[in-house]
């Protein structure tokens, strides 16, 4: 006798009920098991998984039109489950917020910016940048985002460190050429006088000296392996036509210079894992990504200016109780719930979860951070310096300047002023917003002379930690323990979902993972009966 799949499947349920059916389907790659969440590829609940069961697809209320939020329904929805989306804020996104002209930045206290931007100009207040490898691409590809690269370095952009004495910056070319010129040159040296002959053969030494003059572009062993400096470090005059060779740039710093200026601290930034180019922006705005989830899940899902007030785990399921756009208390009961709010949200909003629930989400530590966008009326960073995209690195309370990746060649753009976190971001927060850009300017002057303040058109700055309904930019455990795995579990019939319980905090990759995992388990959840 010959069995479809789907008789198969009957039969397993018929005799051995849900449980066997569920690990069948397990093993026959259709739904999730324990042991597969971990180690194969996410697969989204379809139609199939519950015509193959009986079972019926549930109803969710999922809290918060953030990443994970939207990615939480938009997951479910494929399956068929009934999910409502209660979102505080009058726009998706939640840290994912693209900030264009005619747009209102209001504060804790009441304080209101209204941005000036001019048509084109926009500022990435959250999330800016995607890497190759994270799951934000997938989404970008099936939900039709356009992508677009973002310059993370920039070999043209600069490195200041006023606390070092440094009294001006230095492009980020040139002091790779020569943190990397002297190292080269005291390894050599160190390796030819026979220092690292305990761990080095013969022939090791020969291809380690090697590779240093190419790596530093250092002289040979009769120069003493010396580092004087080439066309690494730039030039002063470019190469050109005729009798115009160009001049390299010099001269160059000694090495008690160049190591007291500490410049090559910045440079294992770009090894970074999550920071290694090539990295990607959405064309357009980093909020086309949570636009196209609302358009993907169906807006009137959706709804805006609910702000929730209880979460009440019930025997049979879950209720919310919340106000409406208009002030009014409503109650919406579901199957199941998934609170995709800030930790520190959560915390403060009133439920049943039990005293555990409620040490956990107060546990993480909110961190502070904050950006300002300058639109200048030309492009001076590119007619002037040659910068087009990327990022310069100070020591300042600036932290960093980015240089826009998009718009090269256009007449106007927007810088990020600073974009900082911590103590620098706090002392920016403290301070009204046309105090945050004098304050932007004067430091971003030391780099780029004044230019940097008569250019400028426009200004609007985000405080994270006095956002409405967000109150933080991302957080911080104290261990992957205790808490962190409480909350990757349900409590009763509420789940919990964000970047938070992630080991990408501060990525949407993070919400979007955490949003797939949770998605896994009530789907388990419901096929299990």
């Amino acid at each position: 006798m010959s069995y479809s799949r789907r008789g198969f499947l009957t039969a397993v349920g018929a005799t051995g009920g849900a449980g066997a059916l569920l690990a069948t389907m397990g093993a026959l790659g259709l739904a999730p098991t324990a042991e597969a969440a971990t180690r194969t590829p996410f697969v989204p609940p379809q139609p199939s998984d519950f015509s193959l069961t009986g079972r019926a697809a549930k109803k969710v209320v999922i809290l918060g039109a953030g990443v994970a939020g939207l990615a939480t329904a938009y997951e479910l929805g494929k399956a068929g489950y009934d999910c409502t989306i209660l979102e505080a804020l009058d726009r998706v996104g939640g840290r994912n917020w693209t900030i264009r002209g005619g747009d209102r930045i209001t504060e804790l206290d009441g304080s209101t910016q209204i941005a000036r931007f001019s048509d084109g100009i926009y500022m990435n207040a959250g999330p800016a940048r995607l890497a190759q490898w994270m799951v934000t691409m997938d989404y970008c590809r099936e939900l039709g985002v356009p992508l677009e690269v973002f310059t993370n370095s920039n070999a043209q952009a600069y490195i200041f460190n006023a606390s070092a004495g440094m009294t001006a910056p230095v492009r980020w070319r040139t002091a790779k050429a020569d943190v990397y010129g002297y190292i080269s040159e005291l390894l050599s040296t160190a390796t030819d006088s026979g220092a690292l002959d305990a761990k080095l053969t013969a022939q090791d030494k020969e291809r380690l000296i090697t590779f240093l003059r190419n790596f530093g572009s250092i002289g040979t062993k009769a120069s003493g392996y010396a580092y004087t400096g080439n066309e690494h470090r730039g030039y002063s005059v470019d190469p050109g036509a005729g009798e115009q060779p160009g001049t390299i740039l010099g001269p160059v710093p000694s090495l008690s210079e160049v190591l007291a200026s500490g410049v090559g601290q910045r440079f294992s930034f770009e090894f970074g894992y999550d920071q290694a180019m090539l990295m990607f922006q959405p064309v357009g705005g980093m909020d086309s990504i949570p636009k196209a989830f609302a358009e993907a899940v169906g807006k009137h899902k959706i709804q805006l200016r609910s702000k929730v007030t209880k979460i009440t785990d019930l025997a049979n399921g879950v209720e919310v109780e919340y106000l409406d756009k208009h002030g009014k208390t409503r109650t919406i009961k579901a199957d199941l719930c998934v609170a995709a709010m800030p930790p520190h949200i959560l915390a403060k909003t009133p439920h049943n979860l039990g005293p555990d629930v409620q040490a956990a989400l107060s546990t993480p530590t909110v961190t502070s951070s904050g950006k300002i966008g300058l639109e200048y009326r030309r492009r001076w960073w590119e007619t002037d310096e040659n910068i087009y995209g990327g990022i310069t690195n100070t020591d300042l309370d600036l932290s960093v300047v980015w240089y826009p990746s998009y718009g090269y060649g256009t007449r106007r753009g927007l810088v990020i002023g600073y974009y900082n976190n911590g103590a620098s971001q706090d002392s920016y927060a403290a301070l009204s917003h046309p105090e945050r850009e004098k304050r932007a300017v004067e430091q971003g002057m030391k780099i780029h002379g004044a230019k940097y303040r008569d250019e400028l058109a426009a200004s609007a700055s985000v405080s994270w930690k006095l956002q409405p309904h967000i109150e933080g930019a991302w957080v911080s455990w104290p261990s992957r323990t205790g808490g962190y795995q409480l909350l990757n579990k349900p409590a009763g019939h509420v789940h919990f979902a964000g970047d938070w319980l992630s080991y990408m905090i501060a990525w949407q990759a993070g919400a979007l993972e955490s949003a797939r995992k949770t998605v896994s388990d009530i789907h388990q959840r419901v096929l299990a009966g």
